[in-house]
């Protein structure tokens, strides 16, 4: 295998481990933090993070206005407005429910892949992607067809869902930016200084500054190890890995990874959060994955 494509494998890989934990992590940190208190004191610690790499490493950035605005518009849709939608969504819903919603984020990704960056999709691939995106539909109903009333849970799904969609275009801007010669380093660094700096005035007018303090400094040191496993491993090293990945391989590629989720995330949910398994999470993951079988299956070819 090429040297090259080993190491963006493995980068991914290490990125996917990581991202898989943190669903669990993040629901349990929310049992001690609300979500908005959470997102601003994880970016404050990435962002302290980015402007020391900045102060060793210098700024290098592109003098394109063109890419600096993408750059911009890449950070919020990366940190601010998926993890934001994530973080807001797990304060209502499952991480089950969570992680069979997320398994339809490689499909999205490879149709938004053949649309934007004109790679390859297949008709087998879009077959597969339409069943995934009905069990996924079927997922994030599965509050009203379960109790009929759960609309708590039901906008955390659709919150999910959301997270989702800001996800797939946050990939599509991060493959641009990379062949417009930003580095995987200077995304990363970037996106966390934009997202700390695009929600601290919402938690400022919420919270004011003195109760927002004193929430950081009195949070129970469970959740603080949580708070700082999503800062710095799962914010500033798996993003950066993940780009670093992504420069070499095409978006679709590396997002199948993502099927892995479940193989970490499930277990945690339910031996460490004591989630349950309901009928209708069964159904609407035997839909998921076999759109995910259809799309991903690739027929042997015989000389």
């Amino acid at each position: 295998m090429n040297p090259y494509r080993l190491h963006a494998y493995l980068a991914i890989l290490v990125a996917t481990v990581i991202w898989a934990v943190a669903s669990p992590v993040i629901k349990f940190t929310l049992g001690g933090i609300d979500a908005l208190s959470f997102l601003v004191y994880r970016f404050a610690i990435s962002g302290v993070v980015a402007l020391v790499t900045f102060a060793l490493m210098g700024v290098h950035l592109s003098h394109s206005p063109k890419v600096l605005i993408k750059l911009v518009i890449y950070s919020l849709f990366a940190t601010s407005i998926s993890l934001g939608l994530l973080f807001f969504g797990l304060e209502k819903t499952t991480v089950l429910e969570e992680t069979l919603i997320l398994l339809a984020t490689p499909l999205l990704i490879s149709a938004a892949g053949n649309y934007f960056l004109k790679e390859h999709v297949t008709s087998r691939e879009k077959l597969g992607m339409g069943i995934a995106l009905v069990g996924t539909v079927f997922t994030v109903i599965e509050p009203l067809i379960q109790n009929g009333t759960d609309g708590s849970k039901l906008s955390g799904n659709i919150f999910i869902l959301l997270s989702l969609v800001a996800t797939v275009i946050a990939t599509i801007l991060a493959k641009e930016l990379l062949r417009d010669g930003v580095t995987p380093l200077a995304m990363t660094n970037v996106s966390f200084l934009v997202g700390f700096i695009s929600v601290i005035p919402f938690a400022l007018v919420k919270y004011g500054s003195a109760n927002l303090v004193s929430t950081v400094v009195n949070l129970p040191l469970p959740y603080q190890l949580g708070v700082f496993y999503m800062a710095l491993l799962s914010g500033s090293l798996a993003y950066t890995l993940s780009n670093i990945g992504q420069k070499t391989i095409e978006v679709g590629e590396a997002s199948v990874f993502s099927y892995l989720y479940p193989i970490f995330a499930a277990p945690l949910a339910v031996l460490w959060l004591g989630e349950a398994i309901t009928p209708t999470f069964i159904i609407g993951g035997a839909i998921i994955t076999a759109g995910v079988i259809i799309a991903e299956y690739k027929k042997r070819r015989y000389n």
